[in-house]
């Protein structure tokens, strides 16, 4: 308790109250060493709300401190709310274990950064304030002429940037407190030495109740509303967050839930809500006094719950909302389990399971269920069905049992895409040295989860990035 104390005390910076019309940041509590006549004070508080900028867990900010280019990547990643997730990258110094491993690997994706011709991304090395110019205008599409110098004069002519000692400065190496201000000043124009930017390209909201923040995440305050079919402004984006005015409120939405003739507004899925607010419920079959299958001495419950496991690993890599109805050996009902996708509202859901018949019967096959009268989403299951079937077999090298439809509680009763897979057959010696490997069921996890990918890429989502986690 005394370390949570210390935690809430020294870390976090509580008690915001920041409107996007005044560049006074009042807070609560505050880094030790960020006094509030600090020159950064109110774009360090800025992007400490949003999570963007963050201290030691001793309460100290260290402005001074040089930054490397990992940490300027992560704090351009988190600002654009790219995929963070730890995994593996394309850089020979860069390990999956890296803090910044996500950040490096989806800023390089979004062409803000890249490596070196040797293949290495040289993460602790510094960053020098032309060579942040160049990131900041990658990050938020300012033209710059591919050019350091111009890069420089993107900054200077918006206010993000000041001279120092007469010229940009363009060796000087950047510090924390540098950084914060480039970055929340590029986030933020009412930060900026000269806050005027035009509103001049106009929106309509098409959802209800459309939350205006201070910032361009959840973790900003909301200072209103905007209704479905109400019109705005707005003047430019953060990552997929823009900046709208109406004539009572001014502050980022999320360009999801915005229609627009302008191509400035950002591309997003061409499905109504982005990947974060996409649910995927993952069901492993069977468990606790329920073994399922069983085939030279292995139990069906713990190979797809072990598979299960391994996706759901996958899956914290990305956007998604990744659920499993069970993550331990326990017993749940099959209406518990239609009963737990739907609570979380699942957009797909994907029952994994092994077979069993005579101990000569194998291969992998997928099920769907046909009658719209219960689940309305045949097409998507039978969609969702053969992306998980064609990557299963190509995985495994199994007997192709295609899909077909199925009478199984699971995927009757839900009311979303649904889809029940057999493994393999777990009393079959071929199929059951596939079921009890390891290095197999990661390559049915990652066969799963491509499949998946597929499915939501059919269905005109952009998933191309998140193939890279296996690749």
């Amino acid at each position: 308790m005394r370390v949570i104390k210390m935690l809430l005390c020294f870390v976090l910076v509580t008690g915001f109250l920041v409107q996007l019309g005044n560049t006074k940041v009042e807070a609560a509590t505050s880094f030790y060493d960020v006094k509030s006549d600090h020159r950064a004070y109110d774009e360090i508080m800025y992007l400490a709300q949003g999570k963007i900028a963050n201290g030691s867990l001793s309460g100290y900010y260290y402005p001074n401190k040089v930054v490397t280019r990992a940490e300027a990547t992560a704090m351009i990643g988190r600002a654009l709310q790219l995929n963070g997730q730890q995994r593996k990258t394309q850089f020979k110094d860069v390990g999956i274990n890296h803090f910044a491993s996500g950040y490096i690997q989806s800023a390089v994706g979004r062409k803000i950064v890249s490596g070196y011709v040797d293949n290495s991304f040289k993460p602790n090395n510094t960053v020098t304030r032309s060579e942040m110019a160049v990131m900041i205008c990658k990050a938020f599409g300012y033209s710059f002429g591919n050019s350091q110098s111009g890069a420089a004069q993107a900054l200077l002519s918006r206010g993000i940037a000041q001279y120092v000692n007469g010229s940009f400065g363009a060796d000087i190496k950047m510090n924390r407190a540098d950084t914060a201000e480039f970055l929340a000043k590029a986030i933020n124009y009412k930060l900026r030495t000269n806050p005027e930017v035009n509103f001049d390209k106009e929106i309509n909201v098409a959802t209800d109740s459309l939350q205006v923040r201070t910032g361009p995440s959840t973790n900003y305050n909301s200072v209103g509303t905007l209704e479905d079919g109400e019109t705005a402004t707005f003047a430019y984006s953060v990552g997929n967050w823009i900046l709208v005015k109406t004539s009572s409120v001014e502050g980022f939405v999320h360009s999801a839930y915005v229609t627009s003739e302008s191509d400035d507004l950002p591309a997003v899925p061409s499905s109504s809500s982005p990947l974060s607010l996409k649910t995927i419920v993952i069901d492993p079959g069977h468990g606790g006094t329920d073994p399922g299958a069983i085939g030279y001495g292995i139990y069906e419950k713990s190979v797809v719950l072990d598979t299960s496991l391994r996706v759901k690993k996958l899956f914290a890599q990305t956007p998604f909302n990744f659920k499993l109805t069970r993550e331990t050996d326990k017993y749940i009902t099959l209406q518990n389990r239609v009963a737990f996708a739907k609570q979380n509202k699942a957009d797909t859901f994907v029952s994994i399971h092994a077979n069993a018949f005579n101990g000569k019967a194998n291969g992998t096959e997928t099920y769907y269920y046909r009658t719209a009268a219960t689940n309305p989403y045949t097409n998507d299951s039978i969609l969702l069905a053969k992306s998980i079937q064609k990557r299963l077999v190509a995985a495994w090298g199994t007997n192709d049992r295609g899909i077909d439809h199925g009478n199984f509680h699971v995927i009757r009763e839900n009311s979303m895409p649904a889809i029940l897979t057999e493994l393999g057959f777990i009393d079959n010696k071929a199929d059951n040295n596939k079921l009890r490997s390891p290095a197999y069921r990661q390559l049915a996890a990652e066969a799963i989860y491509q499949g998946i990918l597929d499915y939501y890429k059919a269905k005109g989502y952009n998933v191309n990035s998140l193939y890279n986690i296996v690749d």
